[in-house]
Parts: C-alpha cells; sequence; structure tokens
C-alpha cells in the first residue's frame, strides 16, 4: 500500500482483503477492558457466533501520525496472518469500526511479568526454563520464516490454561530480515538494534538476546538497568558490557545459557535452533510445571482481590461513619500477613510501566488480565454511599457503572462469601453475572487500575519516547534516501563513464577495421603484381627457351642436310657397293642421325624444364621474402596501432577511476557529514529528554517529600521545628551575619 494513502483507506484490494465487513459491536459483546498501552487498550470479548472468549486489541488510527498508525496496523495484520504454531497467539481476525482497529486474538490467563507482579518474587529455575523453551520454539518459528519479534519480553510472553506459552505483541515484528529499524522496549534490546543506524543492519539474533534479558527479568524480578532512565540504560546496553544473573543460588546451566543469549557480538550469539540443544532447556521436569505455577498464581489472584475487596467495603463504610479522612492501617496489616503467608515478598514496589519502543508498546498486548465486577453486600451504610445517581466502580481495570438498584458491588471470578440474599429474583441476577462474568486470569484487580494510572501519569515520558523514537525512525528514512540519492548518481556517473569507454573502444575498433581493410587492399595488389610479375618472368624463360630449340632444330636441319650431302658423295665414290646396300646404309645413317639429333633435343628439353623449375623456385622465394617483410611492416603497423589505443584506454580508465574515487569520496564525506549531524541532533534529543527527566523526577521527589511532610503527625512537626532552631542557634556564630542558617534536620529514633 502506498505510504500516502488516507488512513482507513480501503481502495486497494489487497489491504481490504485484510479486514472483514462485519460489525465487530454486533458480533462481541461483554466487552471489558483488562489492559492498556500507548497503542490503545486490550478487552476481553465473547463471541456470540459460538460463545467463544475471545481478546480484543483496539488500536486506533485517527489524530497525529494517522498515516503511521494506519500503516504500522497493516504491518501488524499481515504479520499475524502468516502466523501458524502453537507458541504463537491464534490470530482470528480484524475488523474496522470508527477510525479503531478491532484485532481479535485468542484469550490466554496473562503474562509471566503478571506471575512476578502477583507473587512479588522471583520464579524458580524449573519454571524459566519451562516459559523459556516455549518461547524460544516461538522464535526459532519466526527466524526460520526470516521474521524477527524484536519486543521480546516477560510482559509478551503469554500463558494459556492448558500451560502452553505463547509469544504476543508483534506491533513492533519485522515481516523481512536482516532489518535495521530502532523499535523494542529500551531495557529489552540488543546492541544491534541501538546501533543499527551506525553499524548495519541485525538479525534474528536480537530476539535471543531480549530472551536472555527476559531470562534475568524472570530470575530477579527487573531486567538490568531498570532503576535506570530508559535513555541512559541505551547507553549503558551499548556500551558497558553484557549483564549477568546476580544470585549465586542459580545453576551453572542456567548461568551458561543467559551468557549465551548475551553474547555482545552478534556473530557470537547462537541461533534460537542452537539454543533449543541448551541442556538447561532439555533437563528433566515436571509436565505440569507450567499449570501448576498458573494454578496457584490464581489461588494467590483470588485472596488478593478478595482482601482488596474487604478492603474497599471497609473504607466505604469507615468513610460513612467518620468521613474521608478516617485512617485505617488494619488493611495494611492483613494484606501483609497475607503476603508472609503465601510465601510472597512485599519488599519491593511493584514494576513500573515502560513505554515500548514500538507501535505496541505496552507490555499487555494480547495479554489477558482479571476482571472482577462487584460483591453483593447489603450493608446499609454501603448502599447509602453508593445511592446518588448512577455509581462508577473501578475494578480490574474496568469501570463498571451500576444503576441505583444494582447492590452488586463485586461479582465472579473472586467472589467474596456473603450472606444468602432471601430473594429469588437477586439470586437468579447474581447466578446470570456469574455465569456470564466468570473466565480465569492470573492478574489482580489492582495490577490493571495501576497500568491505566502510570499509563495516564507516564504520558509525558511516552510521548518522549515516541517521538524519540519517530526521530530515529526520520533519521533512517534520511540516510536511506541519502545513500539512494548518492547511489543512483554514482550509477549515473558510472553509466556515464561506461558509455565513453565503449564509444572510444568503438572509435579504436573502427580504425582498426579501417587498418585491416587497407592492408588487406595492399596484400591483394602486392598479390596481383607479384602475379602478373611471375607470368611475365616465366614467358620471359619460355620465350628464350622457345628460341633456343628453335635454333637447335635449325642447326640440327643443317647438320642433317650437310651430312645428307656428305654421305650421298661418299656413296658416289663407292661404286662398287650395291644399290640395294647403299641404300640400307643410307636408311640407318638417317636413322642413327635422327636419333642423336632427338636426344639432342629431349637433353635441352630436360635442360630447359630444369632450369625454368629452378628459376621459379627462386623467383617465387624472392617474392615470398617481399611478402614477408610486407607483412611484417603491417603487423607492425597494426600492433603500433593497437599499443596506442591501449594506452589511450589506459590513460582514460585512470581518469575514470579517479574521478569515480573523487565521487565516492565526496559521497562518503557527505553521508558521514549528515551522520554525524542526525547523530549530534540525536544526542541533543537524548541530553533534553534526560534533563526533562531528571526535572520531572525532582519535581516529583518534591511533592513526595511534601506530601509526607503534610502527613506527619503535629508531635514530629514539633520536634523537628524545635531541632532545627536548636540547630541553628548552635551554629550561629561560625556563620557569616549576612547568610541565613540552613536547617538541618535531626535524626529521629
Amino acid at each position: 500500500m502506498p505510504s500516502n494513502a488516507r488512513a482507513g483507506s480501503l481502495k486497494d484490494p489487497e489491504v481490504a482483503e485484510l479486514f472483514f465487513k462485519d460489525d465487530p459491536e454486533k458480533l462481541f459483546v461483554d466487552l471489558r477492558e483488562i489492559g492498556h498501552g500507548s497503542f490503545g487498550a486490550v478487552y476481553f470479548a465473547r463471541d456470540i457466533r459460538n460463545n467463544e472468549v475471545v481478546a480484543i486489541k483496539k488500536m486506533s488510527y485517527s489524530g497525529k501520525q494517522s498515516n503511521e498508525k494506519w500503516q504500522d496496523i497493516i504491518k501488524e495484520v499481515k504479520f499475524l496472518q502468516k502466523l501458524r504454531h502453537p507458541n504463537t497467539i491464534e490470530y482470528k481476525g480484524c475488523y474496522l469500526r470508527e477510525h479503531t482497529a478491532w484485532l481479535v486474538m485468542e484469550y490466554c490467563l496473562g503474562s509471566a511479568s503478571d506471575l512476578l507482579e502477583v507473587h512479588k518474587k522471583p520464579l524458580q529455575e524449573v519454571e524459566i526454563a519451562a516459559i523459556t523453551h516455549g518461547a524460544l520454539q516461538g522464535l526459532a518459528y519466526l527466524h526460520s520464516h526470516n521474521m524477527i519479534h524484536r519486543d521480546v519480553k516477560a510482559g509478551n510472553i503469554l500463558l494459556t490454561e492448558p500451560g502452553q506459552v505463547k509469544l504476543g505483541d508483534f506491533g513492533s515484528a519485522s515481516i523481512i530480515a536482516p532489518a535495521n529499524s530502532f523499535v523494542g522496549t529500551p531495557y529489552w534490546m540488543a546492541p544491534e538494534v541501538i546501533l543499527a543506524m551506525d553499524e548495519g543492519q541485525y538479525d534474528g539474533k536480537v530476539d535471543v538476546w531480549s530472551l536472555g534479558i527476559t531470562c534475568i527479568e524472570l530470575a530477579e524480578r527487573k531486567p538490568p538497568l531498570f532503576n535506570m532512565n530508559a535513555m541512559s540504560a541505551l547507553y549503558h546496553i551499548a556500551q558497558n558490557d553484557s549483564p549477568l544473573l546476580q544470585s549465586s543460588h542459580w545453576s551453572e546451566y542456567f548461568r551458561n545459557f543467559v551468557d549465551s543469549c548475551l553474547q555482545k557480538i552478534p556473530q557470537d550469539r547462537p541461533t534460537s535452533d542452537v539454543l533449543l540443544k541448551h541442556r538447561f532447556l532439555l533437563r528433566e521436569r515436571p509436565q505440569t510445571v507450567i499449570m501448576d505455577l498458573i494454578q496457584r498464581t490464581k489461588d494467590a489472584v483470588r485472596e488478593l482481590d478478595n482482601l482488596q475487596y474487604r478492603k474497599m467495603k471497609k473504607i466505604l463504610f469507615q468513610e460513612a461513619q467518620n468521613g474521608p479522612n478516617a485512617e485505617a492501617p488494619e488493611e495494611e496489616e492483613e494484606v501483609e500477613q497475607f503476603l508472609h503467608r503465601t510465601g510472597t515478598i512485599n519488599s519491593m514496589e511493584s514494576s513500573h510501566s515502560v513505554p515500548s519502543m514500538s507501535i505496541s508498546a505496552s507490555s499487555q498486548s494480547s495479554s489477558v488480565n482479571s476482571l472482577a465486577d462487584a460483591s453483593d453486600d447489603d450493608d446499609g451504610a454501603e448502599i447509602a454511599m453508593m445511592q446518588e445517581g448512577e455509581h462508577t466502580v473501578t475494578s480490574n481495570s474496568s469501570v463498571i457503572h451500576r444503576l441505583p438498584g444494582h447492590d452488586n458491588l463485586y461479582d465472579d471470578p473472586y467472589q467474596p462469601e456473603m450472606e444468602p440474599q432471601s430473594s429469588s429474583s437477586a439470586a437468579r441476577r447474581r447466578a446470570y453475572c456469574r455465569n456470564r462474568d466468570h473466565f480465569a486470569t492470573i492478574r489482580t484487580a489492582s495490577l490493571v487500575t495501576r497500568q491505566i494510572q502510570e499509563h495516564e501519569q507516564d504520558s509525558a515520558l511516552r510521548d518522549q519516547m515516541s517521538g524519540y523514537k519517530r526521530m530515529r525512525r526520520q533519521h533512517q528514512k534520511q540516510l536511506l534516501a541519502l545513500e539512494n540519492k548518492l547511489r543512483a548518481e554514482l550509477d549515473e556517473h558510472q553509466l556515464r563513464l561506461d558509455k565513453e569507454l565503449e564509444a572510444h573502444r568503438n572509435n579504436f575498433s573502427a580504425e582498426a577495421e579501417k587498418l585491416a581493410k587497407k592492408h588487406q587492399a595492399i596484400f591483394e595488389k602486392e598479390a596481383k603484381a607479384a602475379l602478373a610479375e611471375e607470368k611475365k618472368f616465366q614467358q620471359h624463360i619460355l620465350g628464350q627457351q622457345k628460341k633456343e630449340l628453335g635454333n637447335l632444330l635449325e642447326s640440327q636441319k643443317r647438320q642433317y642436310k650437310l651430312r645428307k650431302e656428305q654421305l650421298k658423295e661418299e656413296l658416289q665414290e663407292n661404286q662398287s657397293t650395291p644399290k640395294r646396300e647403299k641404300q640400307e646404309w643410307l636408311l640407318r645413317q638417317k636413322e642413327n642421325m635422327q636419333h642423336y639429333q632427338a636426344e639432342e633435343e629431349a637433353n635441352l628439353l630436360r635442360r630447359q624444364r630444369q632450369y625454368f623449375e629452378l628459376q621459379c623456385r627462386q623467383y617465387k622465394r624472392k617474392m615470398l621474402l617481399a611478402r614477408h617483410n610486407l607483412d611484417q611492416d603491417l603487423l607492425r603497423e597494426e600492433l603500433n596501432k593497437k599499443q596506442t589505443q591501449k594506452d589511450l584506454e589506459c590513460a582514460m580508465l585512470l581518469r575514470q577511476h579517479e574521478s569515480t574515487q573523487e565521487l565516492e569520496f565526496r559521497h562518503l564525506h557527505t553521508v558521514q557529514r549528515t551522520r554525524t549531524e542526525l547523530t549530534r541532533l540525536q544526542h541533543q534529543t537524548e541530553l533534553s529528554n534526560q534533563l526533562e527527566y531528571n526535572k520531572r523526577r525532582e519535581q516529583e521527589l518534591r511533592q513526595k517529600h511534601a506530601m509526607e511532610v503534610r502527613q506527619q503527625p503535629k508531635s514530629l512537626k514539633h520536634l523537628l521545628h524545635s531541632e532545627e532552631i536548636h540547630t541553628c542557634l548552635h551554629f550561629k556564630p561560625f556563620l557569616p551575619s549576612e547568610k541565613l542558617c540552613v536547617p538541618i534536620p535531626a535524626k529521629i529514633h
């Protein structure tokens, strides 16, 4: 979907397919708020089609950054649609109503952080191993599909009634890996996520780091650096060594597992698949360890809510009798006695909500919570206190409105024992409410109420974190846009140089082809001239030989004629020889003469042929030498031309390399200058955020101190005032007369 599309627009078919067209208010009933965060709220609900209990995460995409919120909703829905694993939350659909997305998921009992909140003490090692094993299986599934959760913590590890462990809150997740966005919750962030803008991308191993921090959280109730401001914690995580388990009673397997998860260098950190084979997770443990933990937590929650109910009942009664300023220390003693009786430790304050750097910032996203509606009470004082108009009672993060006729203050799931009602209609109404409202949970009523209050009180810190995250995201987009622009400029420059080099090489090729044609023409011309010269030479030799043969034949004719006359004269001189013998002798002489002349002619022809062949070979050798010399000259000319072209090409490549290098240096300088400027702006923002945090904390401490002073008894105030006067009088001679004395409170025993 284009980033500039209007929020809530379903014109894109791919986006429209993500949402159901039904009206969610007609499908889901009994909505009660069970969780709260910067994204919105999570509700318990019941599907009227199959009477199934579900959790609904409502996310508004109106107001500021509406397009960004809409894009985040689409991303989370697409991510949830891809999940098919027993250790990830089950997605059931998404609906749109009045600029709010209703994200429907399976209902779980609560999160691992709820266990810490209820028991006020760390979990046992076998319980940590069981929870970690389930979460790691879900992470291994995500990483095998190149997905990253990026917000792993105890608040996002959910538990179901059968004891299953599921990963929830995928608002910060990345569908592709590697990634480089600055998202997550500060105390659980891996160093490479904090330094992503400076040092590049990261992969699924950031979830392994967060899982190691979560193990420390389950073992010590708080993640490391939790007593520190979030901005300061980010610096400590990036710069300091990895945290360790503080207590020495944990096993060596557990320590080794945490150390493996918290390797500072990502390359040294094992993957989720490798960690599944760790001895800490493979040790034998009871199959029902999580179910036993859930049942024990349910019992503790029920007792705590009963105590809360009795405390509220007593406060209402005392306000009716003595006014709103009556003190009731017995309730505190009662709660403290219960905590000691159940083995929990209440020496630490409950953990504050941590605004996440992700879009779904609350750790309670997709987690389920307790909800106690009301309980019957027939006290006339309470009814008198609640009979003015419509009554509003805050219980377990839900605000329930009761009409004056409804005297039920607290109902199931944690129904304190009440006096039986005589009216059958009232009993039927209570039974209906009990069946309707009953659902399992491991969260106390005060937990969700405190979460909503802290969410409202920490709005400044949450806005500060959101602005910081948005700034980091804008910086990353700015850097990415700059890098893309510079990369396009470099590609254009390289393309221009390549075209120039290609044109230069084409010119070289054309010149080489022209030179080759010239040489070919010279070769052909020389070959034709040589052939004509050879023919002329051969004709000259053949002419001479023909003339020589003609002379020989004429000479033989003359000799034959002369010899014939001589023979006739000899025959005439010899008259005694018979005529016939004379004729035979003359015939033999003619034959001998002809045979001699034929031999002489054959010898001449043989000598002429040998001479002709010799002269032809000599001439061809001469011509071949001449052609070879010509070939050498032409080849030398061609090589010189190519060498000149190569020198010119090398010089051009050197110029292009220098220009490219200069452009790259200029780009690197631009990127480095921009990165430095963004880092400076980021540091200034972090410093201003830290100063605002310190100022806000100072104001809170001053208000707390002023309230404590106002709540001190009059006798203690009078004693402190007397001590201050005594101290001022005692040190007055030693102080300058123009300065006021500084009151020093005395130590009260």
